[in-house]
């Protein structure tokens, strides 16, 4: 399609496109009414903010395990027969989440399950998507599955809330699977099976080489290693999701405050990415370090404590550059050889829930020694800091190589 932006249409012409998105849209609404329901059904029976909390982590922290391990099977099996594969087990032990009387253990165990399942049904998808997308549509169609996310995110802050108790959350639960078993149908009717090319037998193949296999895709290619490093700079710029609660209390607002400032930034993304998808496929690759600088950039005034409007603003500017992502995540993919691709997908989200998972820790141990809005700030200068080193590491990468992008 030569140097010109892809259009939606575009994208959405292609059938295996059609069904993989709504098989998202599907997941992704299930997804949100579980992580709900499962803190409702915790905190029904515990009333320990702790252990609700705790419980709606563990529907994050299973991609450290899973991207880094499981997602190998993305590129030893036909990738539709994973995707597949993957929801119908996430299905049915959502399905067995929905049973009342059980341990809590075993519900917290459940929702690891689901979770981890996440890894390589996402390596899968990842790998498939530049296969039936080719050029600039590719990225335009990455940015849709990432603005669904955070669109997502927008409106689930509320409305998984108001679901779960207008039906209950055993009958969240059951929705739930149905999401899963919808987006196995979609992708069994819809999609291909896209055998990964170059897979060993499965007789040969061995977790440690998968992994070994997938590392090495990303150290040899040094486009490939910037853009990871740029991909994690999300442990700086999510710091204000962490500590939104402390922030809020900091600055004197209510719960209708903190949701403010909960949905500026997914807000900002989904701007964001509908005006990056808009530019040429030269023009992406030439914003991405300055937004990659920006992100946190925008962050540094936080340190002020403006106040709740001037605050939502830096941070809905802060997830518009934040959509730098979308073309960083596609760039990514086809950076790597189709024959690791979902091995290398998987420890790429990995890396990106590390970063984000240090981050916070973080800043949440800094934020019993100062204010929360000088440790945002932190996060902010730090954040551009490395930003600046990695748009320039970009820089070089792309001078020394032309950018296999889409």
């Amino acid at each position: 399609m030569g140097n010109s932006a892809a259009r939606y249409r575009d994208v959405f012409a292609v059938g295996e496109f059609r069904a993989l998105w709504l098989a998202h849209i599907a997941s992704v609404v299930g997804d949100q009414l579980a992580r709900v329901a499962v803190s409702v059904l915790v905190w029904d029976r515990t009333h320990s903010p702790a252990l609700s909390a705790a419980a709606y982590a563990v529907t994050f922290l299973p991609d450290l395990l899973g991207g880094s391990v499981l997602a190998g099977v993305a590129d030893r099996y036909s990738r539709r027969l994973v995707m597949v594969a993957a929801d119908l087990v996430r299905a049915g032990v959502v399905a067995e989440l929905a049973l009342p009387g059980l341990p809590l253990a075993v519900q917290i165990g459940a929702l690891f399950v689901v979770q981890l399942l996440a890894g390589p049904f996402t390596a899968a998808r990842s790998a498939v998507l530049p296969e039936i997308l080719d050029g600039d549509r590719y990225t335009v169609g990455a940015g849709l599955f990432g603005g669904t996310y955070q669109l997502a995110l927008v409106v689930g802050f509320g409305g998984g809330a108001a679901v779960v108790t207008a039906i209950g959350s055993q009958a969240a639960l059951v929705v739930d699977a149905g999401t899963f078993a919808l987006s196995a149908a979609l992708i069994a009717v819809g999609v291909s099976a896209h055998r990964p090319v170059g897979a060993q037998p499965v007789r040969r193949a061995v977790w440690w080489s998968s992994l070994r296999g997938g590392i090495e895709a990303i150290a040899t290619r040094p486009q490939a290693r910037v853009l990871l490093g740029i991909a994690c700079l999300c442990g700086f710029y999510v710091i204000p999701e962490g500590l939104a609660v402390a922030y809020a209390s900091q600055i004197g607002v209510g719960s209708g405050g903190l949701g403010w400032l909960l949905v500026a930034n997914p807000a900002g993304t989904v701007l964001g990415v509908l005006v990056v998808n808009r530019l040429s496929p030269d023009a992406k690759l030439r914003w991405l370090g300055p937004l990659a600088v920006a992100s946190s950039a925008l962050l540094l005034p936080t340190a002020l404590a403006p106040g709740l409007a001037v605050t939502v603003v830096l941070w809905l500017l802060s997830g518009v550059a934040t959509a730098h992502d979308v073309v960083t995540n596609a760039v990514f993919t086809v950076a790597v050889p189709n024959s690791v691709r979902g091995q290398a997908v998987g420890l790429a989200v990995a890396s990106l829930r590390a970063a984000q998972g240090v981050g916070i820790a973080v800043a949440g141990l800094l934020a019993q020694l100062m204010p929360t809005s000088w440790v945002i700030g932190l996060a902010g200068g730090l954040g551009t800091v490395a930003g600046v080193a990695a748009a320039a590491a970009w820089a070089r990468a792309r001078a020394a190589r032309p950018a296999d992008a889409p």
